[in-house]
């Protein structure tokens, strides 16, 4: 029997259901709960449960006596001390790794070449580039990932666009990826600016004091970041103020050149044979499961960025229940470094090594013996026994970035209710406006150092041999 229904009816059929999903993924499917009267019973929403993300463990809500216990002994002065409450968040058990960062590099290069293989200069390859969807509707254009690039027998195109992100090293024609191109391009709406009632679209809503007349005429000055490549292949970041117009106004751009310095292991410590680690740290296999370092506060929020959309690709309808990756809070990495039993180091005992003169984590025992327990530099994460959050490294290895403004006083200045100091340095403020909280102490510090409560900071845009990271995300409960 011939299905004689007109196509008209089947499109519009069609969008009607597509309309029905829309509204309960948005709304809850709240249908059959309303009618015209009765007792108020609630309208329920989509039901997700977030499962473990991959690699992290859950640190559950709680408080802690936010810095020092008492006075410091090492430099005499008081410590400022604030009780302070954290949500739970998900955070990695481990320092990212060599080889968990060097995913990020090879995504952006092989992005690169994919782009390039598109380009008519390299053969212009159109099916490396998604332009349409599946009707043949325009759409963004961007990267197929699907189809795979030619490493094993490229044409003469194709072998172009692979060469143009390697390099000889002049001297001994070693081939290199080509770290100064590198970049990594990531948006981020700001949404505690956007929330901000001051900066509300409608001049009406910027005050409640019904005594204030509102001028509709005002203008709101917004801030925001944005960056750009000149033709010179430089990356230009600037700050610029702007009359508010839009949503779009608070979104911030950034273009991040993401490879590690690997000449931090030179220039951190000069008159020492560190050539190795310089060449081979992050590149060589039998570092892979290291704690990756050389890295900025804006390369791991870069990271974080990278990583974050990495996993909302490969999620479809899910993804926009997900939150995002991020550094931690100080407050939240001293909360998860103490524990459950809110310890002076992530370990129960006072001290740095158990009854068998065993140490508890990789740090400079002693002066100039850095290999009394057992490590020269960083080891292999997940080297030391966990903490009663199941987190790995949390004193010693390598220090790690937190998304906290350093300030000496910071720990006063935060509230007492998730606290967090931040601060998006333009360019052009003082350099001391670009102190980054570092936490937990690394391989060449001294005991004291990696106590829990320990804070220092580090300027957002220097890397070190001795500076790692590790993200956390917070939970839905």
């Amino acid at each position: 029997m011939t299905n004689n229904i007109p196509m008209k009816k089947i499109c519009c059929a069609a969008l009607t259901g597509c309309l029905v999903l829309l509204l309960e993924s948005c709304y809850g499917s709240s249908r059959s709960t309303l009618s015209i009267g009765g007792e108020v019973t609630g309208v329920s929403t989509y039901s997700y449960k977030e499962p473990t993300p991959f690699g992290m463990v859950l640190v559950k809500r709680g408080s802690i006596m936010l810095g020092g216990e008492q006075e410091d002994s090492l430099w005499g002065s008081n410590v400022p001390q604030k009780e302070v409450s954290v949500e739970s968040f998900w955070m990695d058990d481990k320092e990212v790794s060599n080889a968990k960062y060097r995913q990020f590099v090879y995504w952006v290069r092989d992005s690169i070449i994919r782009t390039r293989l598109a380009d008519p200069q390299y053969g212009g390859d159109e099916s490396f580039m998604i332009t349409e969807d599946k009707y043949g509707e325009p759409v963004t254009p961007h990267l197929n990932w699907s189809k795979p690039i030619p490493w094993s027998k490229p044409d003469e195109d194709q072998l172009r666009a692979i060469q143009s992100v390697y390099k000889r090293h002049p001297f001994t024609g070693e081939v290199m990826l080509d770290a100064s191109q590198m970049n990594y391009r990531y948006q981020v709406f700001d949404y505690t600016q956007a929330a901000l009632r001051r900066n509300r679209l409608n001049p009406e809503e910027r005050n409640r004091n019904t005594d204030i007349t509102t001028d509709p005429n005002e203008v709101v000055m917004i801030s925001k970041d944005t960056a750009y490549v000149t033709e010179d292949g430089v990356i230009v970041r600037e700050t610029i103020n702007r009359p508010l117009t839009g949503m779009y106004d608070f979104v911030n751009t950034y273009i991040v050149n993401i490879y590690p310095d690997t000449t931090c292991w030179v220039n951190d410590f000069p008159n020492s044979n560190n050539e190795t680690y310089m060449r081979l740290y992050f590149s060589h296999a039998g570092y892979n499961d290291y704690p990756v370092v050389g890295v900025s506060w804006e390369q791991a929020n870069a990271f974080c960025a990278w990583r974050t959309d990495f996993l909302l690709a490969g999620l479809g309808p899910q993804a926009k229940y997900v939150q995002r990756y991020r550094l931690p809070t100080e407050a939240e990495w001293e909360y998860a470094a103490r524990g459950l039993e809110n310890n002076k180091f992530p370990w129960k005992y006072s001290g740095s090594k158990d009854e068998s003169s065993c140490y508890y984590a990789n740090f400079k025992p002693e002066r100039g013996n850095y290999s009394k327990d057992g490590s020269l530099i960083t080891t292999k994460v997940a080297s030391y026994k966990p903490n009663s959050f199941g987190l790995y490294d949390m004193a010693g290895n390598v220090a790690e970035w937190t998304s906290t403004v350093y300030t000496q006083a910071g720990v006063l200045q935060m509230s007492d209710m998730n606290p967090e100091l931040s601060y998006n340095a333009a360019k052009e403020d003082p350099y001391y406006m670009k102190k980054k909280t570092i936490r937990g102490g690394s391989w060449k510090d001294p005991e004291k150092f990696i106590e829990s409560s320990w804070r220092t900071y580090e300027y957002q845009n220097e890397q070190r041999s001795y500076i790692g990271f590790r993200c956390v995300r917070t939970q839905v409960n």
